[in-house]
């Protein structure tokens, strides 16, 4: 299959909530926060507006449709000294009739390099334990980084794009942007999702 990165555009905004609601509807998925409906697509829809790096949202095309999407969001590790900008990765979606077959590699790829040419310092995220060092990511713990909480675990990552970067990260906590807290958002989800479904998915 050949898979094109292209950064989203305008035009891309609405089929790339699509196809991330898709994503994240698979059967037996256990709703985040018992919202009901996904959560991802209105991220998505949020980060554009807020946290995100609209210059770091890139759409995967095959045959010229969207098939995938990547995003990242503003986080920062914080210190008794002081606080050090990292991006987050995600959502990441794709279709799911495209999934497995290397969709979501191409998007972290493509995402990883365009993120160095931009001059950014570090990534950060959580993420399946088994599926990520492949990229080369590592246990966050490593760099002596934990959540807000000063929990360590082995699904949460850090790479550096900047050789470095994290060397004064020891003993940091990571925080992320508050649209992944479920507590936060749950009333916000369920009316964006209902006005979404009801402008026809």
């Amino acid at each position: 299959m050949n898979i094109k990165i292209f950064l989203e555009e305008e035009k891309d905004f609405r089929r790339v909530e699509e196809i991330t609601r898709l994503a994240f509807s698979y059967p037996g998925r256990v709703e985040r926060g018992g919202i009901g409906c996904p959560f991802e697509h209105w991220m998505v829809n949020e980060l554009r507006r807020r946290d995100g790096y609209t210059d770091l949202s890139l759409v995967a095309k095959s045959d010229d449709e969207i098939i995938g999407h990547i995003i990242c969001s503003k986080a920062e590790v914080r210190t008794e000294n002081k606080t050090i900008p990292v991006l987050n990765i995600g959502p990441i979606s794709v279709l799911p009739e495209y999934q497995k077959k290397g969709v979501g590699k191409a998007l972290i790829y493509a995402m990883i390099e365009k993120a160095k040419m931009l001059g950014h310092g570090a990534i950060l995220f959580w993420g399946r334990p088994e599926y990520y060092p492949q990229f080369g990511f590592v246990a966050a713990s490593g760099y002596g980084i934990t959540d807000r909480d000063g929990h360590a675990s082995p699904a949460f990552f850090a790479m550096e794009l900047i050789e470095g970067y994290l060397s004064d990260a020891k003993g940091g906590k990571y925080y992320e942007s508050d649209i992944y807290d479920d507590s936060l958002n749950k009333e916000t989800v369920k009316a964006f999702d209902k006005i979404f479904m009801e402008n026809n998915i």
